[in-house]
């Protein structure tokens, strides 16, 4: 894979991330929420409203073209103002396996500590069918903070628990 660059995302994304979305969910066993045929560009819009005003959006990009996308927000509340929640991280399949999504996880970790109220804690939910997902998370730092039983009806008919994860980057008032 030729040299991949990470940048901000802005709305000028938008085209290019709807069709990476779905891409990413077109493939059986994806890991994102949505199936292929519910990214709208209202929906990616949204999120990239959101992350680009309370959180973070990054991109990877290989000769142009985007290859993947991770975002998270702030929930609002001054109290949790240190918090990045509602991740999501899509790679396009041709690109996984590449060391895509590790990179964007470790610029989103650099990144959110820069940003005005530093970010010390990150926060995802992930499927426990996606043992894949599960081991890279973990692998990054990510730690189980329970499981949502029964909450993920797949459409295939099976239901699968969700497993909620987060990475302290650091602890307000510690050295």
């Amino acid at each position: 894979m030729s040299e991949l660059n990470v940048r901000a995302m802005t709305l000028a994304d938008v085209g290019a991330t709807v069709s990476l979305y779905r891409t990413v969910a077109a493939v059986p066993g994806s890991g994102l929420a949505r199936q292929s045929d519910e990214i709208s560009q209202d929906y990616v819009e949204g999120f990239l409203t959101r992350a680009t005003s309370s959180g973070l959006s990054l991109g990877a990009f290989v000769a142009g073209k985007l290859v993947g996308e991770i975002h998270a927000t702030r929930l609002g509340p001054r109290q949790f103002d240190h918090v990045l929640t509602d991740l999501t991280v899509a790679v396009h399949p041709d690109a996984q396996g590449g060391g895509v999504g590790t990179r964007l996880f470790g610029a989103l970790f650099e990144a959110a500590t820069r940003l005005a109220g530093p970010v010390t804690r990150i926060e995802l939910v992930a499927r426990s069918g996606n043992g894949a997902a599960l081991r890279l998370y973990e692998r990054l730092g990510f730690r189980p903070e329970g499981r949502f039983q029964a909450r993920v009806a797949l459409a295939d008919g099976r239901v699968e628990d969700d497993i909620p994860m987060a990475r302290i980057l650091s602890v307000h008032g510690s050295a």
